[in-house]
């Protein structure tokens, strides 16, 4: 019981902003299974929001601190930050750069021994197509070129896709469900892709935390089993349903012309299918030659889902 007790309070003390976010939840949820004391900056509108309080009650109850505050309160991002080590930041893609303040913050309480932005997706420093993602990822680089230049320590995380985008439709912008006829095959169909449960991206990001081998690097998850290219989606598919489906192949000119033609942010979808099944840019890199280290090689020991076992559950 001593040496229990002992491990525990060796474990960080985490503040995760973004918290009824469905990841900045399953980091949470992640953070308190793994009994490291757990605080959640939330601003005070939260309460007034029945879904998200739920959420927090959910949290509360397992054992996590809630405080008030917010991005644009200095004071109270102050005060949250100096009872923590490890600061994780959940927000949306579209506040990224609203992580400035807090990292201001950050710099100004100098206790923090980790700090883990907003990214959780592609590598924005490897994704380069800026003339049509808006700045999406662009901005991402800029936090973490703040970052560095404030000296902060940090670990980005880049988990590509989360398995419950694109993956629910095969790939299919507009379809709810995977295709039983015909499919959609973007390019020449062999570039890989990577796709990553909320939960599972949540699990790994917490063992990174204690972790010196993370520190200052990129945390890249290809996890065996969830990295694949659209044919092989496709056929691991009319596999489940016993069934060929008709493949219609879209040349990445085609691409080019949808997504010019089609307005923002609607053309969002088709950029991230460009980016990662057309260019590769999920894939094309060696995670070790680029100076990062990947999630399922450093924790082998922890469970996650696979592409084929979710397809199962869309049978």
């Amino acid at each position: 019981m001593e040496e229990s007790k002992e491990a525990n309070n060796k474990k960080s003390s985490i503040l995760i902003i973004g918290v009824t976010s469905r990841l900045g939840f399953e980091l949470a949820k992640a953070s308190l299974e793994a009994s490291h004391p757990t605080f959640c900056l939330v601003r005070p509108s939260t309460f007034s929001d029945a879904a998200k309080s739920r959420k927090l009650q959910i949290l509360t109850d397992s054992g996590a601190i809630v405080l008030q505050g917010s991005l644009h309160d200095e004071g109270s991002l102050v005060e949250a930050i100096k009872q923590v080590k490890v600061v994780i930041c959940a927000v949306n893609s579209k506040q990224v750069l609203d992580q400035k303040p807090l990292i201001s913050a950050i710099k100004k309480t100098g206790c923090i021994q980790r700090f883990i932005p907003s990214e959780f997706g592609s590598d924005p420093d490897k994704t380069h197509i800026s003339e049509m993602d808006q700045g999406f990822y662009s901005r991402k680089s800029e936090i973490r070129r703040l970052v560095e230049a404030e000296g902060i320590p940090h670990t980005y995380v880049s988990c590509n896709f989360f398995m419950s985008y694109l993956i629910p439709s095969l790939v299919q912008p507009g379809l709810k469900s995977p295709p039983r006829d015909k499919v959609t095959i973007f390019g020449d169909g062999n570039v890989k892709g990577v796709f990553v449960k909320e939960r599972d991206v949540a699990a790994f990001t917490i063992s990174t935390v204690d972790d010196p081998r993370t520190l200052n690097k990129v945390l890249y998850l290809r996890p065996p089993g969830n990295v694949y290219s659209m044919n092989e989606l496709v056929e691991i598919w009319e596999h489940k349903i016993r069934k060929q489906l008709e493949k219609i192949y879209v040349s990445e000119e085609d691409i080019l012309n949808k997504i010019k033609e089609t307005p923002y942010p609607d053309n969002m979808d088709m950029v991230f299918i460009y980016g990662a099944f057309v260019k590769g840019f999920q894939t094309c890199f060696e995670v070790e030659a680029a100076g990062g280290v990947e999630g399922s090689v450093l924790y082998p020991h922890l469970k996650y889902t696979t592409i084929s076992s979710y397809l199962d559950t869309l049978l």
